[in-house]
């Protein structure tokens, strides 16, 4: 039985409710009998296990018991992972496999899931082969007739989206944005026509190019949503009320205390948080959330539109054929019928 005391704390922004538990009984890991005596044999196979994205508390049972049970883990970074398995006292060996080995990796792990393994496969936190390694293995896999089993759980974009408040009927994970200038800004414009929510990742020495980027595309007024550390001890779901991270102090005496942080969200538009985030420089993996564009529910988008979109791209400095593709990606519109529009509109 635990104890909860409620109450607020000051921040940065204002006043943040916090909750705190307090409980007698041992709030040591738990694990389940099987993961403990690991009598279950794994079929072979390659399993994408999820891992806690923070807390790890968010992992599910069936997940430890692969982790238990297969003959190997693929870790993305063997000393992060190390916690994880110390933490549930599983003792499968790790082998490294990230993106700068993960090629001379793949042929010796496909020779032992050919000879019978059960081969588990995570990443530092989330889903692997959601911009993390494991790609190109499992398809590797799956074109050798290797099952893939996936072991569902933590994933950073499905967190924030059903938390953010966003419509979350039709959405799309961009994931990192190309490095190359070029490239981020074109990804950004295809993006800004959609009318799903749009959902990236985004590094935290990158957030403020990010935003500038973002608003030009987007425009100042679209709405957005910044989610920073997603359930770590330190997590920050940014909100108009919170930036730093919640800090509670109780007076009420515990044998054992637990802080439950509640989600804080910065929710605004995308020139607000160029204000914010200007002078400020976040830590820990961000997802940032933008609303879609609002577009006419008519099927085939009308000539006037059409001409605004081409007249807007090509004055933000796009060619003609690029406006072209962009808008034909954008629209329901053919591609023959936009580029006759942009030549009656352009010349050649």
């Amino acid at each position: 039985m635990s104890t909860c005391f409620y109450g607020s704390t000051d921040d940065f922004f204002g006043t943040v409710p916090v909750m705190v538990c307090a409980s007698s009984v041992d709030l040591s890991p738990v694990v389940p009998p099987a993961v403990q005596s690991g009598y279950e044999d794994l079929e072979s196979g390659l399993y994408l296990v999820a891992t806690p994205i923070g807390n790890l508390e968010d992992i599910t049972l069936r997940a430890l018991r692969v982790l238990k049970c297969a003959n190997v883990i693929l870790s993305e970074d063997t000393r992060h992972s190390g916690k994880l398995l110390q933490h549930y006292n599983i003792k499968t060996p790790l082998l490294s496999f990230h993106k700068f080995n993960e090629r001379e990796r793949e042929h010796s792990i496909l020779r032992r899931l050919h000879e019978g393994e059960a081969i588990a496969l995570i990443s530092d936190a989330g889903t692997p082969g959601i911009s993390d390694p494991g790609v190109e293995l499992a398809r590797l896999c799956a074109s050798e007739k290797i099952p893939v089993i996936p072991i569902p759980g933590p994933s950073a974009v499905i967190a924030a989206l059903s938390a953010s408040g966003l419509p979350s009927n039709e959405f799309t994970f961009v994931g990192f944005l190309p490095k190359h200038t070029r490239s981020r800004k074109d990804r950004l414009e295809i993006s800004a026509r959609e009318a799903a929510t749009q959902i990236f990742y985004v590094p935290p020495h990158g957030i403020h190019q990010f935003l500038v980027d973002a608003a030009s595309s987007f425009g100042d007024s679209r709405s957005c949503v910044i989610a920073r550390e997603i359930t770590k001890l330190h997590e920050e779901v940014t909100s108009d009320l919170a930036y730093s991270d919640v800090v509670c102090q109780l007076s009420e005496p515990a044998a054992k205390c637990q802080l439950i942080r509640c989600y804080l969200f910065w929710r605004g538009t995308l020139g607000e948080a160029n204000q914010v985030f200007a002078s400020r420089q976040p830590k820990g993996e961000i997802t940032v959330l933008i609303e879609g564009k609002l577009i006419s529910v008519d099927d085939a988008p009308s000539e006037e539109f059409l001409e605004h979109e081409l007249r807007e791209l090509t004055a933000k400095g796009h060619t003609l054929s690029a406006a072209v593709k962009l808008v034909t990606e954008a629209t329901s519109a053919k591609k023959k019928d936009v580029y006759a529009l942009a030549l009656r509109l352009f010349g050649k």
